[in-house]
């Protein structure tokens, strides 16, 4: 399958409170490497002619701003979690400028939180100024975003099921601590896997460092490299230095092409 070259941006790779987190005055939180910096959690997906969001967070606003984004076609959501989706009001500039709604990509239950959490936007009446927002629901087949394919992938957050993505040759996980082996065929084959690595102590309901190691050696994907990442689990660049090959820390900023 022929699939269309893509550039992928972390746009965050913190975990739900970002590094450095309010109040705490670890070696990490007072880093100066702009490294040790990390948004909450969130990529961009851009090819020839078009251009997603992967989760809008509550650092959305900031996010586009500093990438300087100024067209967006689409945003898809892997759950529901305040911190990838708290974001979603700042489409409305989005809005203004193409004069069209906000095409939106989530599971049934990942909507009924939107709409629960937006209900200005799903209003009959339509104040200006509101965002404005077209729902496209999510099941568990392949799907078509303008020119690039999508194919979810089921993972687990504990007991809550979050989509993953796979587009093309790279394949997106957050917010994960286990995937079902009829789930890892979707992800073998990707040039590119990012994975959650949150810590270095064991976890309720986020892989750890060790848990996405193995992961990763056990999906045999050449290349990969830890996002939603905590202060715990240290500086980015000593943490680094011990990784085995092909495996990376993520940055904010950090962009990648496959």
């Amino acid at each position: 399958m022929t699939y269309p070259s893509l550039k992928i941006t972390f746009l965050g790779t913190g975990t739900s409170s970002g590094v450095p987190m309010i109040a705490c005055d670890c070696e990490v939180c007072t880093s100066t490497n702009k490294k040790d910096k990390r948004l909450r959690s969130s990529i961009i997906v851009e090819s020839k002619n078009t251009v997603l969001v992967v989760d809008s967070t509550p650092d959305f606003r900031y996010q586009m701003l500093r990438g300087k984004v100024k067209h967006l076609d689409a945003i898809i959501f892997t759950h529901p979690h305040k911190d990838h989706i708290a974001g979603l009001d700042d489409i409305r500039a989005f809005n203004y400028f193409s004069k069209r709604p906000m095409q939106i990509y989530a599971n049934e239950m990942t909507q009924e939180v939107i709409i629960r959490e937006f209900p200005y936007a799903f209003t009959d009446t339509k104040y200006p100024g509101l965002p404005e927002i077209a729902l496209n629901t999510i099941a568990m087949d392949p799907f078509v975003v303008g020119d690039i394919p999508v194919t979810p992938i089921l993972v687990w957050h504990l007991k809550m099921p979050v989509l993953a993505f796979r587009f093309g040759k790279f394949t997106y996980i957050t917010d994960a601590n286990r995937v079902d082996e009829i789930e890892k065929e979707k992800i073998r084959g990707s040039e590119i896997v990012v994975v959650n690595a949150l810590r270095n102590e064991k976890h309720v309901s986020h892989y750890n460092l060790e848990e996405a190691i193995h992961l990763v050696r056990d999906l045999q994907v050449p290349q990969a490299y830890f996002t939603h990442i905590s202060h715990q689990l240290g500086k980015h660049d000593a943490v680094s230095a011990n990784l085995p090959p092909g495996i990376y820390l993520a940055y904010d900023g950090l962009v990648l092409h496959v």
